[in-house]
């Protein structure tokens, strides 16, 4: 049913996607492949609750920072890496063609566009998959590397926000119902999606907790650190 379930799945895709096909995928049972969410920098569509306190345009400005530090971190990570933006494709943006696929999130919530993007990879023969967001500042290049290695000897790996949420979710397979009944946005899904994974009777390695960009006070509260680093940098 699963095998079933996966073929039908890859063929339901919309076909103006250029992620390749199944008979081109190389025969490599540690194939890794990187998702990152991204929203088109569109001013008044990305930040909201940054722009309710700072304005469209500095909310915009602040998320066009966050996706230039997410290229910065992944640019150089060795996996496939793929970019889901959340209208259309933009194939003249910061992710260069040559380095990220593109491809356009489906699903009438972030559960749905989350779990059609694993399932597509999955099918494709990845065996290995991360997803991350655009909203880290915090998340580096070392840490998606520790991730993958993660999964490497556990089922799932997660990254906890301090808002409650998760930066990171990395799985080897599918796990039941993990992206499914969750209020999205809210302190409670990471402690749902934890007991998803435990329910299923699937390892989970925990990486650092750390906190995502959605309001007025996380911005500051990462330039305050950002000062406060430089200043003892300085005073060395």
């Amino acid at each position: 049913m699963a095998k079933m379930f996966c073929a039908v799945y890859c063929l339901d895709w919309p076909q103006r996607t250029n992620l390749p096909t199944l008979k081109n995928l190389k025969k490599d049972e540690d194939k890794a492949a990187l998702i990152i969410f991204v929203r088109n920098a569109v001013l008044g569509k990305v930040k909201t609750r940054l722009a309710a306190t700072m304005g469209n345009e500095t909310a915009l400005n602040i998320y066009q920072q966050l996706l230039t530090h997410t290229h910065s971190i992944t640019q150089n990570i060795a996996c496939q890496k793929f970019i889901f933006y959340a209208d259309e494709k933009n194939e003249n943006d910061l992710w260069e063609n040559d380095l990220y696929k593109k491809q356009v999130q489906h699903g009438d919530n972030l559960g749905e566009r989350m779990g059609n993007a694993f399932n597509h990879l999955f099918c494709l023969g990845y065996k290995r998959i991360c997803i991350v967001g655009s909203d880290c500042v915090a998340l580096t290049t070392n840490l998606l590397h520790t991730a993958f290695e993660h999964l490497q000897t556990h089922d799932t790996v997660i990254g906890p926000s301090l808002d409650g949420g998760y930066y990171l979710l990395g799985m080897n397979q599918i796990i039941q119902g993990i992206f499914e009944e969750k209020e999205w946005s809210t302190e409670s899904v990471l402690t749902d999606t934890m007991a998803n994974i435990s329910n299923s009777k699937k390892s989970c390695a925990v990486l650092p907790v750390l906190s995502d960009i959605d309001t007025e006070e996380d911005w500051k509260r990462y330039n305050n650190k950002t000062v406060a680093e430089r200043q003892t940098t300085a005073d060395l």
